[in-house]
């Protein structure tokens, strides 16, 4: 009896498994690409929390600059800075003005200005140059 009612059971359940038409069951791309939507549709943020998450950590940009010079500029905002690194690995910390539009960081002969993608560097003794964010 035992044996008999196991049996059902089995049957019951693979019946449940096999009722549905080949034709509608998801094919495995189909099944991987809703996975891949839900997943991005979970992870969208607000723009409040993207700006949250700008203002609260620190973003790394790096310039190629008309004059050939690379520059890696890690912009610190909670510390209202920011570190702007040469080809050659000189690095100078500078410190963030209130700029009307953009950014604007300055410190004694060196200062970084832009909007956008576009930036000007201004380097001790050196003509500024102009810069585009390639990262």
């Amino acid at each position: 009896m035992r044996h008999l009612i196991l049996f059902a059971a089995v049957a019951s359940a693979l019946s449940a498994c096999g009722g549905q038409e080949p034709s509608k069951a998801p094919t495995d791309g189909e099944a991987v690409r809703q996975r891949a939507v839900e997943a991005q549709t979970a992870r969208r943020r607000t723009g409040a929390e993207l700006q949250d998450r700008a203002l609260n950590r620190v973003i790394r940009t790096v310039y190629l600059c008309d004059n050939g010079e690379r520059l890696s500029v890690d912009f610190d905002n909670p510390r209202a800075m920011a570190t702007v690194r040469n080809s050659n690995g000189e690095a100078v910390d500078l410190y963030q003005e209130r700029a009307a539009d953009g950014i604007w960081y300055k410190a004694s002969a060196y200062e970084l200005r832009g909007k956008g993608i576009l930036a000007t560097w201004s380097a001790d003794g050196r003509q500024p140059t102009d810069c585009r964010a390639i990262d």
